[in-house]
């Protein structure tokens, strides 16, 4: 069964002026438990709307938000649950830290869920230990730590709430390349260990490609496609064009494929680019 599900999804800002726009339009969506999925669109594509809907941040113009096979704006349906269900980390976390110590901002979602001491204790130490954070920072001031800590910090407090869905809008944003692996690492890690569902958002194909299970790609408030990261990259000349970068990667075989290489160009990892060389070249030795 579908965790999350959309139909017809419509929002609509600024309704009956000028400035009057869908930000998301007929969004037919299903994700099924236990994905990790990259939600890659530009910038205006649709993709940060889509998310806030998924907890109740934003209400539909029109359309339904199903979780976990709840319409979460039915009548009788408690929005403090369903934001219980599905953790949502913002862009720069970090600044929404507030508390005295490290402890406490962990602490502070589990605690408001009504969970008892010994629970909460458990939690924040298993999330403490998931993200690496070191048990001796716990009584610190989150402020004394590296910006990168920070950030884990506030994901942490999200994921010590058990979410069965995490959506983490650019998880990245503004950190440098062994801060940005960190994190993706962990993330990765977390999913594995929980299997709860992720939505990744990013504008960085070279993230999703390396992570996700699926692949959702917003575009002019629609979704273009969703489906795994080989099918979606046998599309990345449809991507290129509607401004999206896809990884260099892929880009490499794009180019090879013009120049008359007869070889796939759905290729988006390293790992994916080394089997298809080898692939290409046990063919050609076959055949001359």
């Amino acid at each position: 069964m579908a965790i999350i599900k959309t139909e017809n999804l419509t929002y609509t800002y600024s309704i009956g002026t000028p400035f009057q726009k869908n930000a998301v339009e007929n969004v037919n969506l299903e994700i099924e438990e236990g994905e990790l999925v990259g939600v890659i669109g530009h910038t205006g594509s649709g993709k940060s709307t889509l998310i806030q809907h998924l907890n109740g941040l934003l209400k539909p113009t029109s359309g339904k938000v199903i979780i976990d096979g709840q319409d979460i704006w039915e009548k009788g349906v408690k929005l403090r649950d369903i934001r219980f269900k599905v953790g949502l980390v913002f862009q720069y976390p970090e600044y929404q830290i507030f508390e005295e110590t490290v402890y406490k901002d962990i602490a502070f979602g589990p605690k408001n869920m009504g969970l008892d001491e010994k629970e909460i204790d458990r939690r924040v130490n298993e999330i403490t230990e998931l993200l690496g954070l070191g048990k001796e920072n716990l009584q610190k001031s989150p402020f004394e730590l590296s910006g990168g800590q920070k950030r884990r910090v506030a994901i942490a407090g999200v994921m010590a709430m058990e979410p069965k869905v995490l959506i983490l809008d650019e998880p990245t944003a503004g950190l440098d390349p062994k801060g940005r692996d960190v994190i993706l690492n962990q993330i990765k890690e977390y999913h594995r260990k929980t299997k709860s569902t992720v939505l990744l958002v990013s504008h960085s194909m070279e993230d999703v490609a390396e992570f996700a299970t699926k692949i959702l790609v917003m575009n002019k408030a629609q979704v273009f496609c969703y489906d795994t990261p080989p099918e979606v990259f046998k599309r990345a000349g449809e991507l290129t064009k509607i401004g999206l970068s896809v990884p260099q990667i892929t880009k490499v075989f794009m180019a090879l494929k013009e120049k008359g290489v007869d070889i796939r160009t759905d290729v988006y990892t390293t790992e994916f680019a080394v089997k298809t060389v080898a692939e290409y070249l046990a063919k050609k030795s076959l055949t001359n």
